[in-house]
């Protein structure tokens, strides 16, 4: 019985001298190491308040990192202890491959959401053109953005795509140009024409004075010659403009005896005598 009890007691001196050391060590690195993780991912919290990123990304961005650090730290202690960690590594390559596959749009997206809320090419409240739609972006999820056009409907857009694509922010500058063509008649006077819309857009008081409104003749068409009227606003103010100063030009041309003339062409009839 002491013989027996005496090859148990050195089996554990042996098993103490060979993985008591690793163990310990083990231990210290642990504790070391989930300091070293809440640092970090109070250091990224912190980041992403002072990008101002949205409060749903920046919860999961905090549990990912945490949880993939704490997932590496993990593996590393068992690769001192001793343990093999090869196989483990393989399973969970190849679920997060198989995961990563089922889930590549909603993936795609995601990645767009989180491309989107941290770089912002746009926010909230912002006029932007995107996928062939313009429109106010309402919300901006990490799957989806939201816009409202100006027909009051409401167009919901992957992320993926929004975020891999052109987007063209008309609110970035903080002002923005109303572009409007008028025709006049060639039998017209050029210049009071210009006077007239001129006017339009100074006593606007959604037009601006800096940059100052401009017009001129953009070209000569077949029946008309085409005015270039070009006032800025705020963003804003932009369908505002573009309505009022329409209606109202053609209404003070009207009054100046400022002719718009409708498409017609000019038929020649020539008479063959017999």
């Amino acid at each position: 019985m002491n013989e027996q009890f005496h090859d148990y007691l050195e089996k554990a001196y042996d098993f103490i001298a060979v993985y008591g050391m690793k163990v310990l060590i083990a231990i210290i690195v642990l504790i070391i190491g989930l300091w070293i993780i809440r640092r970090i991912v109070k250091t990224t919290d912190r980041v992403m308040v002072k990008r101002d990123v949205n409060v749903s990304l920046r919860g999961f961005m905090r549990s990912l990192v945490s949880i993939l650090l704490k997932v590496l730290l993990l593996i590393s202690i068992a690769e001192m202890v001793g343990l093999k960690t090869t196989s483990f590594i393989a399973v969970l390559g190849a679920a997060g491959l198989a995961v990563g596959l089922a889930l590549q749009g909603t993936l795609a997206n995601f990645a767009g959401g989180v491309m989107i809320l941290l770089f912002k090419p746009f926010k909230v409240g912002d006029l932007i053109v995107s996928q062939g739609h313009l429109g106010t972006v309402k919300e901006i999820h990490i799957f989806v953005t939201t816009m409202l056009t100006p027909e009051n409907k409401t167009v919901i857009l992957p992320n993926a795509a929004v975020s891999s694509n052109d987007i063209v922010n008309y609110t970035t500058q903080g002002v923005i140009r109303v572009d409007m063509t008028f025709g006049i008649s060639y039998a017209s006077n050029i210049k009071d024409a210009k006077d007239t819309l001129m006017k339009i857009m100074v006593d606007h008081p959604n037009v601006l004075k800096d940059p100052a409104p401009f017009v001129g003749v953009s070209d000569l068409g077949e029946s008309a010659v085409h005015l270039a009227v070009r006032p800025y606003a705020k963003p804003s103010d932009y369908w505002t403009v573009y309505f009022d100063v329409y209606e109202a030009g053609k209404l003070a041309l009207d009054k100046a005896g400022v002719k718009i003339p409708f498409p017609q062409m000019d038929v020649h009839l020539n008479k063959l005598e017999k």
